[in-house]
């Protein structure tokens, strides 16, 4: 089933996650609605707070960074297989060099921005059978598993813009927020005119 996605300004965006045992309501279920949501807005992550719920979970399939022939071969060999369930994900270590890359989210339509991260993460998480695992990633997989755990920090990537492109994005931003803004996927907007 496809899920409407939050937009910016709900505050369930804000939130911090909290944790989910291998018992939460569902959970099968939730990752597929999950998982079709994604594909139907043509993303290549989806934390559960997009889909109005504060818990620590988040997806990504990032395979179709694996076509991008700017990266090298060995990016794009882990690419091609990328597709993971980080439930209870806590980020261990971030490392190397700060690097920009144009980013966007589907919590915020319209909205690319250059963001600087580090290019390598250490993360310990829980799959989708609760399977333990800790890894390091680096380059475009790392950066989709930072955008996508900041999101269950209560972090969007426009927080992470210096303060006058901040200041530029704030019209759009409230537009956004009142749903004035087009996406070719299903939204949620927290400030839009109820229909009477």
């Amino acid at each position: 089933m496809i899920l409407p996605i939050v937009a910016y300004g709900d505050p369930v965006l804000r939130k911090k996650g909290t944790d989910i045992d291998a018992e939460y309501r569902d959970l099968k279920g939730l990752l597929s609605n999950m998982f079709e949501t994604m594909y139907n807005a043509q993303g290549v992550g989806l934390a559960a707070p997009q889909i109005g719920l504060p818990i620590r979970l988040f997806i990504i399939d990032a395979t179709p960074f694996a076509d991008d022939e700017e990266l090298d071969a060995e990016e794009q060999a882990v690419l091609k297989d990328f597709k993971k369930v980080f439930i209870n994900a806590r980020i261990l270590e971030e490392t190397g060099e700060p690097w920009s890359f144009n980013e966007g989210c589907l919590s915020i339509p319209d909205v690319r921005e250059d963001v600087s991260r580090k290019e390598t993460v250490t993360i310990e998480y829980y799959d989708e059978n609760f399977k333990r695992h800790e890894e390091t990633f680096s380059g475009l997989a790392a950066r989709v598993i930072q955008h996508e755990y900041d999101h269950i920090e209560g972090v969007l990537f426009t927080d992470k813009l210096s303060s006058l492109r901040k200041r530029l994005l704030k019209g759009k931003l409230a537009n956004i927020s009142k749903g004035k803004v087009r996406a070719d996927y299903k939204m949620r907007f927290p400030l839009a005119k109820k229909a009477r």
